[in-house]
């Protein structure tokens, strides 16, 4: 039904796509998969008409196409289901199904009474029964997915993209999707199926494709490949290729003090996180892994109070912190470098020694007047400490080099003396040296007492970095890793499932 062939997508200073080969098969439900930045996205949106692609062609139903807007790809037959619902929560249910091709009556007007009846038959046919005339926004958002999969069916495609379409639902609303995905395989249609859920994949998916860095990996029967070579490739490493022995740098050597700084407890965000634990000392680094989406980057804004949580708790030395609040995390010596620096941390329109400040201005100022020379010294000492290379601390922070954007980050924290530091992804995206340089400062920081959660997509960098590393799936701890069981091995088989030092069968 779809194959590209050679297609490539650039950014400015991105590689997206490089020769990327696909097909979608009619009647075959098509796993793509591959960790964050692997291209996933990218690929969709060209398919999707989001994107027109620098190089390579697009054949659909046997006629080369190039979608110039989303809408010619679906009149065309491609549909898709976006892991965000994207559908308008002020309309009604049935406005919402019917958007963009009402049916009208004889004189034109939209027959509005024929829209309820079929919005009805179409929900109802997902097991969905609610009041069609009703705002979406009323609506859960379970119930808001079905529906936006109920629109993505009933516009007659020939291809489905269905972009993590579980991450919302709950399980009965799961098994009804995966009836829909069977119905549409039995009716010919090529469904595309982005998940991180192992065990969604291995349910329904016939087939495989693996991205990594923009290329393709793998393609083929996914029955052929076992969850523990998935994961290996999805990561980019090899079973069996590093064990614990020639590390470089400093793993379960940090002088660990004996009671926890950091008690979280039983933390449960519906649909993100159940019952998540952990504990950490003073000197520790521990290293969170896992898959996109197991629930790590949720973990961490939970402890930080950028996640509200439904249960659970959060201590620091003693002293249960309020949840749900960031200032009361900060209070409590808890500080957190997002995963996404651009939107979540950096101000770049700001200047280094500006940002680096932020978070400090309460302690630094006095009856609402900002003490200057306190701020001067901290950038100093900070751009020093941290070999931040800027052409001085007032050039905008959105100048300067992605590692050194990162630096800048990490001062800001710093300089509020925390116990407690959240690293999320702290060396995606930036070069080679700066990576050494982030990495050299994280067991700095271990050595001098302070506490480190790590998050990491990549296992060398996970396992040589941390002291233990609990492992999540679907948003609970599946596993822990101590001692000699730090590595990446053991990492790769309880991200896959598989029994410590067993097979996958």
């Amino acid at each position: 039904m779809l194959t590209v062939t050679g297609l490539c997508k650039t950014f400015p200073g991105v590689r997206g796509l490089s020769d990327v080969d696909f097909t979608a098969r009619a009647g075959e439900v098509h796993a793509l998969v591959g960790e964050n930045g692997a291209g996933k996205s990218t690929l969709i949106k060209v398919l999707t008409g989001v994107y027109r692609p620098d190089a390579g062609e697009l054949v659909y139903d046997g006629t080369p196409v190039r979608f110039a807007t989303p809408l010619q790809a679906q009149q065309t037959g491609i549909s898709t289901i976006y892991q965000e619902v994207n559908l308008v929560p002020l309309m009604s249910v049935t406005r919402n199904l019917f958007l963009g091709r009402e049916p009208r009556g004889r004189l034109g007007l939209v027959d509005l009474r024929r829209m309820h009846r079929e919005a009805e038959e179409t929900l109802a046919g997902l097991g969905v029964r609610v009041d069609v005339r009703r705002p979406l926004r009323e609506l859960g958002v379970g119930t808001q997915q079905m529906v936006a999969l109920a629109r993505a069916v009933a516009v007659d495609a020939r291809v489905v993209v269905m972009d993590e379409p579980t991450s919302s639902l709950e399980p009965r609303e799961v098994r009804t999707l995966f009836g829909v995905i069977h119905a549409l395989r039995e009716r010919g249609i090529a469904v595309i199926y982005v998940s991180h859920r192992m065990d969604e994949l291995y349910e329904i998916c016939d087939a495989v494709t693996v991205l990594r860095d923009g290329r393709v990996v793998h393609t083929g029967r996914l029955a052929d490949l076992d969850r523990l070579h998935l994961v290996a490739l999805m990561l980019g490493r090899e079973i069996g290729e590093v064990g614990r022995e020639g590390l470089t740098r400093f793993s379960g050597s940090h002088a660990v003090a004996e009671q926890p700084v950091l008690a979280a407890q039983d933390l449960t965000v519906r649909h993100r996180l159940a019952d998540v634990s952990l504990t950490l000392r003073p000197g520790e680094v521990l290293g969170l892994g896992g898959l996109l989406g197991s629930g790590r980057s949720e973990t961490a804004k939970a402890i930080a109070g950028a996640l509200p949580v439904d249960t659970g708790q959060v201590v620091v030395a003693g002293t249960r912190v309020r949840t749900g609040s960031t200032a009361a995390a900060i209070r409590a010596g808890i500080s957190l470098l997002p995963e996404d620096r651009k939107s979540e941390g950096i101000v770049p329109g700001l200047s280094v020694r500006e940002n680096i400040a932020l978070a400090a201005l309460p302690e630094l100022s006095r009856f609402g007047l900002v003490d200057d020379a306190r701020v001067d010294r901290i950038v100093d000492t900070f751009m020093r400490r941290l070999r931040i290379k800027a052409a001085g601390p007032l050039q905008k922070v959105g100048e300067l080099s992605g590692g050194n954007q990162q630096k800048v980050l990490l001062a800001r924290w710093l300089a509020l003396h925390p116990r407690v530091l959240l690293l999320d992804e702290p060396t995606r995206g930036i070069d080679v040296g700066a990576k050494a340089e982030v990495q050299a400062l994280v067991d700095e920081l271990a050595d001098d007492g302070l506490a480190v959660l790590l998050i990491s997509s990549d296992p060398e960098e996970l396992i040589e970095g941390s002291d233990r590393v609990l492992v999540l799936k679907d948003g609970a701890v599946v596993r822990e890793l101590t001692g000699d069981a730090v590595t990446e091995d053991e990492l790769m088989r309880a991200i896959a499932a598989v029994p410590p030092g067993g097979d996958d069968d």
